[in-house]
Order: C-alpha cells, then sequence, then structure tokens
C-alpha cells in the first residue's frame, strides 16, 4: 500500500470525510483491519483565506509547496489537496515536488463522462467557478461548464466560507442552492458537480433532478485507487 500525503485544513471539515472515506475505500477493498497509510497536513484556514481574499497565489503556493516538502520528506507517494479552489495550484505544485498531485477535477471529468453528459454545472468558490482550472480539464473530455449567475455566484462563495466551512447547516441556504441548481438545469445542465468539498455537507442527490457529482467522494476513491494500485 501507498503511502498517500493530505493537504487539509482549507476546511477542516471536509478533510475529516476526507480520512473516513479514504479509511473506508481502503477497508472496502482489503477488509479485516486494513485502514490507509496516510499523512495530514492540517493549514489554518484563516491563513489561506486572508491570500484568496487578497488574490495572493503566490504565498498560498510557497504555503502548499512547503508542505508537500514536509509530507514528500515523510514518506507521502502522492498528495491529496483537499480543497477543489487550491487544485488551482496543482499543476505548478507537481511539477515543484516532483510526486504525482490526484487532481480533482480530471478525476471528477472521468466520472461525468462514465455517465456520458455533456453539459454540466458548476459550484464552489468563486475562484473554482470563475477561473478556468476546472473548466479546462472539463473541457479536455469534451464536457461544457455552466455557472450560476454574478449574484448567486456570490452567495455561494459566503456560504461556503461562513456556514459550510464551519460546519453550519442553514435549511434557508440549502433551499437557495437548490434553486439555483434548478435555474442551471433550466438552461441545459444534465447534472451538477459539487465543485467544493463542504458543499456535500448540504447538498444531497434526493435534494435535486439531476445527478450530482461529489468531488470530495469522487477524490478520496481516487486517492483509493492510487494507493493500492
Amino acid at each position: 500500500m501507498k503511502t498517500l500525503g493530505l493537504i487539509g485544513g482549507i476546511s477542516w471539515i471536509s478533510t475529516a470525510d476526507y480520512y473516513k472515506f479514504i479509511n473506508e475505500g481502503i477497508n472496502e477493498k482489503l477488509g479485516g483491519l486494513n485502514f490507509s497509510k496516510c499523512i495530514i497536513y492540517s493549514f489554518n484556514y484563516a491563513d489561506i483565506k486572508k491570500n484568496n481574499d487578497n488574490n495572493d497565489w503566490e504565498s498560498t503556493f510557497k504555503m502548499l509547496s512547503e508542505a508537500c516538502e514536509h509530507l514528500k520528506q515523510s514518506g507521502a507517494e502522492a498528495i491529496i489537496l483537499c480543497a477543489n479552489t487550491m487544485h488551482l495550484l496543482a499543476d505548478r505544485i507537481q511539477q515543484k515536488i516532483n510526486l504525482p498531485v490526484i487532481h480533482i477535477a480530471i478525476e471528477t471529468a472521468k466520472e461525468i463522462k462514465k455517465s456520458n453528459l455533456a453539459k454540466v454545472a458548476l459550484l464552489g468558490t468563486k475562484f473554482t467557478m470563475e477561473l478556468d482550472f476546472f473548466k479546462i480539464k472539463l473541457a479536455e473530455q469534451n464536457i461544457e461548464t455552466l455557472i450560476p449567475e454574478a449574484e448567486d455566484r456570490e452567495f455561494i462563495h459566503s456560504t461556503i466560507a461562513y456556514e459550510l466551512g464551519k460546519g453550519i447547516i442553514n435549511q434557508e441556504t440549502k433551499k437557495r442552492y437548490c434553486a439555483i441548481i434548478k435555474k442551471l438545469a433550466d438552461k441545459g445542465a444534465e447534472g451538477v458537480i459539487l465543485g467544493c468539498t463542504e458543499i456535500p455537507l448540504l447538498i444531497q442527490q434526493e435534494d435535486v433532478s439531476v445527478p450530482i457529482f461529489n468531488t470530495t467522494l469522487i477524490h478520496s476513491a481516487a486517492a483509493v485507487q492510487f494507493a493500492l494500485a
């Protein structure tokens, strides 16, 4: 079994889910008392958010790179960035540290392709929705991406940070998310990517009429596959 290096704390809520899903996945495959060999480097989310708010991606890149080097020196054989937005820097990090970085958007695109969908909605932080790093990986699989309108993007971004990232589940927020997804489905989205690792805390398949793609689960399953390859 290979050792996984997890970069967490972005937020700790979803990092706990990664740890749970990866260990469950290993045990499902191997049974008995077999669980994941992994190392977690967890950030103070406030430091990351400060950089994000200032569009200071270079400082975040330096922080992530140093964390990955610590994990590599500790025996990690691949890196799992436990946050969609941090994949803005995934290709650069992989090149710098010379370890595989299992890319959440690539793995999500594979799952969408298996479902034969050509157009999907993408929810996440404003960076994930508005920048191209996630959409490019989807486009490479001929998948078109729809994102919410500006006011809805701001609402999603804010609630990710100040509600979901703190483990707060608000039913009015859930209703608004469902309404946003319905609007995107009405515009032709055949499925919806829960492209922030906290959104699955709020939205489940039974809440919406189109297939959901839970990036936390998809990414964790890819990590399990790598660890056991």
